[in-house]
């Protein structure tokens, strides 16, 4: 085990002043814990490629933290709850080989368009082809006629229909249509004329129709025609702005349990940077049921919605079990976890004794004391000991 690389993290970590600030070290039962602002909690400040909405992600600037300080270029980084895709996109545009998995299938649909972009013509081209606004969908699913108007969601139904068959979940898919259908996906609803739908909660977090019905009572609104290829090209212009291709292999991404990595061999990961599904507070599979509609995702999917912490720490004990297997000697792992009901439960303590009787050296929490934004702040969030805001990394080192 290269002792040499945790301990320069450590004393980077310690000396750590970039914004200013001088890094706070204090001991909770005998846990080294370090304290500052190691990145910043502003938002939009990295590339657009990954502002795609979904529901407690990160921030990149906290994979490229760790990416740049405990790897190099050609390294594997990895992350086993991956979301939208943070994580593996990150490391992509580091020079690192990208490995990333979720048990949920639009996870994988959201990340792997991101990684290896098509061209903006290309995309422009196969919109001009689909010529969505003379179409007829098979299927109309006029339930949804509370958040669309009726033109437009013929268009979605149609577009639906065509990307089922262009481009399936797995296997062999025409990336033009993968990239279509993961913006897409990320503009069905929203509260902005840049969404195909009529005013409603933020994109990652769809309400019910029933719920839908009372905003639109409540605000006196009715949905109007939207143009979704026109919607999708902005979208894809602004994603792609400040893109530049990535040198690296194929990303390594797939469908699976964060304890069942079947798919990873043994010691093949140099750094997982990961954060698990918050306890009792995401419900990933309701928050996002018209997005799985839209991609075809079986309803009927397993996705973690843990409210008790003995449970959810016996998930996350299997998960850093199956990660000793596959992080390589000499390997590390990120694991962040958030405050929960007001700072009630420090889960990354939970995380820290997990680790008890597995190969790792546990170096220490780090915590990301933020400045926080209005966007926070309107949500209560205003201090480091209360929200999910708060990140709180538990590093080890696998012997």
């Amino acid at each position: 085990m290269d002792t040499n690389k945790a301990n320069r993290f450590l004393n980077g970590v310690a000396e750590f002043n970039k914004f200013n600030k001088k890094t706070i070290i204090w001991h909770d039962d005998d846990i080294p814990y370090f304290i500052n602002e190691y990145w910043t909690a502003k938002q939009r400040v990295s590339i657009n490629l990954h502002e795609i909405s979904y529901r407690a992600c990160f921030k990149p600037q906290l994979p490229e933290f760790f990416i740049q300080r405990l790897t190099q270029e050609g390294d594997k980084v990895y992350d086993p709850f991956m979301g939208r895709g943070t994580t593996p996109i990150q490391a992509a545009l580091m020079g690192r080989n990208a490995v990333g998995s979720d048990v949920n299938p639009l996870s994988l649909l959201l990340s792997r368009p991101r990684i290896n972009p098509p061209n903006l013509d290309d995309i422009k081209f196969k919109l001009d082809q689909m010529d969505l606004t003379n179409k007829i969908a098979v299927n109309l699913r006029e339930d949804l006629l509370p958040f669309f108007h009726i033109k437009t969601l013929n268009q979605i139904c149609y577009l639906r229909e065509t990307l089922l068959d262009t481009a399936p979940i797995t296997g062999k898919v025409d990336p033009v249509s993968d990239w279509i259908r993961m913006v897409a996906l990320n503009r069905l609803t929203g509260h902005s004329p840049g969404f195909f739908s009529v005013y409603t909660l933020p994109p990652n977090q769809a309400v019910s129709i029933h719920s839908q019905i009372k905003i639109n009572l409540k605000r006196n609104q009715i949905a109007t025609e939207k143009d979704i290829s026109s919607l999708i090209y902005k979208k894809s212009k602004f994603l792609l702005k400040d893109f530049m291709a990535i040198n690296t292999e194929m990303p390594d991404l797939f469908i699976a349990e964060a304890h069942n990595l079947n798919h990873l061999k043994d010691n093949s990961i140099d750094l997982v940077v990961t954060s698990p599904p918050f306890l009792n507070i995401v419900n990933y599979k309701l928050d996002n049921w018209m997005r799985n509609w839209f991609a075809g995702i079986d309803e009927n999917i397993n996705i973690s919605h843990i409210a008790n912490l003995n449970e959810w720490t016996e998930m996350i004990h299997k998960v850093i079990q199956e990660l000793a297997r596959v992080i390589k000697p000499g390997g590390f792992l990120a694991f962040e976890v958030g405050e929960v009901k007001g700072g009630k439960y420090a889960l990354e303590k939970n995380v820290w004794n997990c680790m008890t009787n597995l190969p790792f050296k546990r170096i220490g929490i780090l915590v990301n004391q933020q400045n926080f934004t209005k966007t926070a702040n309107c949500w209560g969030v205003s201090n480091n000991q209360c929200g999910v805001n708060t990140n709180r990394v538990v590093i080890a080192q696998k012997f």
